[in-house]
C-alpha cells in the first residue's frame, strides 16, 4: 500500500498543501522530509509521539528524515494563547537539546540509502545579524498574514512580544535552510502548526520560486473530550526518570474503549488486518483488553526496549496475584507501587491491619480486621488471616517494600522506611 494510502486509512493527515503532487514527489524518487521539537522542557510527553512516528513511518516507507531539534527556537517559544513563555537560559537549551535529541533516537535508522540527519537550528540561525535577517528573511512575511494566526488575534489585546511574533520567522527560515542544505521538500507536524508550516511553504517559494509540501497530522483527542497525554500525575514524558516504564505502560493499558482502536491506527505499526481484528475483540471483549494491552506493549517496547517490557508485564501481573513478585526488578516494582500508591511506614512494628490502613486500601483498622477474617488480606500476594501481625523486614520484597492487597482488585504498596 502506498504510504499515503495507509495515512488516509489512519487518519494521519488533517490539511496538506496537496496529497497528489506529494505522491507525485514521493512516486519520483528519495524523498527528504523534516520534523521539528522545540526543546522547552527537558522531555518531549507522549503529545509528541505523533510526530515521532509518524516520522518512522515515512523512513519506512522510503523517505530521508531530517530530525530537527530547535537549538534556537527553543529559546524564543512558539506563542501559545496562555500567555508569554518564560525564556530558558541558552546553556539550559542545549542541553535539553541533546536530551531530546537521544529520545528520538530510538525510533528512526541513522543507517542505509535513507539513514535519519539529525539538525540543530541554532548551527544557521546563530550566525544571522540582525540586518541580515530583516533584509534576507524579514522582507517575504506580509504583516497581514502574520496577524490573520489565530493565536497571535488572541493575544493581540493582552499583548505579544515582536519575540514570539518573530516565531514564525524563524521556522520559515529553517524550512528554507534545510531545502537549501539538504534538499528537503517536505515539512510536517502537529496541526497547531499548520500557519508556521504553511508560511515556511510560501516563503520557499517568495525566495526560490520553488514549489514545497507540507501536511499536518490531527490533535490526539480523547473520545469524553479531557485532554490527551495527560494523567492525574500530570504529562507523561517520554523521559523514564520522568514518567518510569511501568506508568508509560499502564497510560497505553488505560485507554478507553472509545479511543483505543483510533490510538491504534495512530501509533500502532500492525497492519490493517490486525487493527481490525483488535477492534472487533474490543467490541466483544472488551473485558480483555487486548488492543490496549497490545498498543500498551508495543510502544513500551518501541521506546523502553523489549526486557523493560517483560519486566512491566510480570510486575502489573504479578501485583494481583498472577506472577512472582520476588521475581521483579526493585525500580520496577517501586515503580508500580507508586502507580498503585505507595505510603512510607517509618515506626517499628507495624502490624497488617495498620499497613492496610496507611496504604488505603481499607478505611479503618477494623475493616482490615474484617478482610483478613474474610480471607481477603494479602501482604505480596500471601493470604494474611491475623490483622494484628507485625510486619517484619524479612517479610518484605527487597527488605523494605510490601504490595497490600484487599481482595482481587484493590492494590496499593507500603515501604518501609524507618
Amino acid at each position: 500500500m502506498h504510504i499515503l494510502d495507509d495515512f488516509a486509512w489512519r487518519g494521519l493527515i488533517q490539511d496538506s498543501t496537496g496529497t497528489d503532487s506529494l505522491r507525485e514527489s514521493i512516486d519520483a524518487g528519495r524523498l527528504t522530509f523534516y520534523v521539528g521539537f522545540d526543546p522547552t522542557a527537558v522531555s518531549l510527553h507522549v503529545g509528541h509521539l505523533m510526530q515521532v512516528l509518524t516520522a518512522r513511518r515515512l523512513q519506512l516507507a522510503g523517505l530521508r528524515p531530517l530530525l530537527l531539534v530547535g537549538g534556537a527556537t527553543g529559546q524564543i517559544g512558539d506563542p501559545k494563547e496562555a500567555g508569554e513563555r518564560s525564556l530558558n537560559p541558552p546553556e539550559v537549551v542545549a542541553g535539553w537539546v541533546e536530551k531530546i535529541r537521544a529520545q528520538v533516537s530510538p525510533f528512526v535508522t541513522y543507517d542505509g540509502e535513507n539513514a535519519a540527519v539529525p539538525v540543530n537550528n541554532l548551527d544557521w540561525t546563530s550566525e544571522l545579524s540582525v540586518v541580515d535577517f530583516l533584509r534576507d528573511v524579514g522582507k517575504h512575511f506580509p504583516i497581514s498574514k502574520m496577524l490573520a494566526r489565530d493565536v497571535v488575534k488572541s493575544r493581540l489585546e493582552a499583548g505579544i512580544s515582536f519575540t514570539e511574533f518573530s516565531y514564525q520567522l524563524l521556522q520559515s527560515h529553517d524550512y528554507f535552510e534545510l531545502n537549501q542544505r539538504h534538499g528537503c521538500t517536505l515539512q510536517f507536524g502537529g496541526s497547531d502548526q499548520w500557519g508556521n508550516i504553511t508560511a515556511g511553504v510560501d516563503y520557499i517559494r517568495r525566495r526560490t520560486g520553488d514549489h514545497v509540501h507540507a501536511f499536518v497530522t490531527p490533535l490526539v483527542t480523547k473520545a469524553d473530550g479531557t485532554k490527551f497525554g495527560k494523567t492525574e500525575g500530570g504529562a507523561v514524558w517520554l523521559d523514564p526518570e520522568l514518567t518510569s516504564p511501568y506508568a508509560f505502560y499502564q497510560f497505553w493499558l488505560n485507554s478507553g474503549d472509545a479511543d483505543v482502536v483510533r490510538y491504534l491506527k495512530y501509533f500502532s505499526f500492525k497492519s490493517h488486518e490486525e487493527i481490525a481484528e483488535l477492534e472487533a475483540a474490543t467490541a466483544e471483549k472488551p473485558a480483555a483488553r487486548l488492543a490496549q494491552k497490545a498498543l500498551a506493549e508495543e510502544l513500551t517496547t518501541l521506546l523502553h526496549g523489549a526486557e523493560e517490557t517483560q519486566n512491566v508485564v510480570a510486575a502489573s501481573q504479578a501485583l494481583f496475584g498472577r506472577g512472582e513478585l520476588a521475581e521483579l526488578p526493585e525500580a520496577t516494582l517501586r515503580a508500580a507501587l507508586v502507580e498503585a500508591g505507595l505510603a512510607e511506614l517509618q515506626k517499628p512494628d507495624v502490624t497488617v491491619a495498620e499497613a492496610m490502613k496507611e496504604a488505603g486500601v481499607v478505611a479503618s483498622l477494623g475493616e482490615a480486621r474484617r478482610a483478613a477474617k474474610e480471607g481477603g488480606a494479602y501482604l505480596n500476594n500471601v493470604r494474611v488471616s491475623d490483622a494484628e501481625a507485625v510486619i517484619d523486614r524479612s517479610d518484605l520484597l527487597h527488605g523494605r517494600y510490601g504490595v497490600i492487597r484487599r481482595g482481587k482488585k484493590t492494590v496499593a504498596g507500603v515501604e518501609l522506611v524507618g
